[in-house]
């Protein structure tokens, strides 16, 4: 089946941003309720349909499938207001110091989202880990974890705006 275990932290200032290149994602929620979502994503010229069920604060199944733009662009309408507007930034994971390229995962990659809008001012860092117990070193950027805090799940942010708190 497959998984997503994936940490999530706040971000305590930009010196992360000189590593990577943002693109524009939008999306929303088909439905959204405590242990289950979908959702429509955009993220430049591709688009996706994602199906989550939540196993725990960090570990969910997830089933995503590649949509056509026109299609996730019309689907978006559909979704609950407000839609989820973000530029996110992807760079490798690189562990401060790692003494050699196989103490270092390559398959691992930050994901940092700065929300615009209704969200606008929050910045969040996400990566996906291998297993549960994965022990991360993390860079000087990264701030308190909140992967097990409901309310900075993006379909909450999508009911509960980070501006509204």
């Amino acid at each position: 089946m497959p998984y997503e275990i994936e940490k999530k932290f706040l971000v305590k200032n930009n010196t992360w941003k000189t590593k990577a290149t943002g693109i524009l994602f939008q999306q929303g929620y088909l439905f959204a309720e405590e242990n289950k979502v979908a959702r429509i994503r955009i993220a430049g010229p591709q688009a996706w349909l994602t199906i989550k069920s939540k196993i725990s604060a960090i570990k969910r199944l997830e089933f995503e499938y590649p949509i056509p733009l026109t299609d996730a662009q019309a689907m978006l309408q559909l979704c609950k207001k407000p839609i989820i507007s973000k530029h996110r930034y992807t760079f490798p994971y690189a562990p401060p110091h790692s003494s050699s390229a196989t103490t270092t995962p390559q398959h691992l990659y930050w994901e940092v989202d700065e929300f615009h809008a209704e969200n606008k001012g929050l910045i969040i860092a996400e990566i996906e880990i291998p297993h549960e117990n994965y022990t991360l070193q993390l860079p000087s950027w990264i701030g308190t974890e909140v992967s097990e805090d409901p309310r900075y799940l993006n379909a909450n942010l999508a009911k509960h705006p980070y501006t509204k708190w």
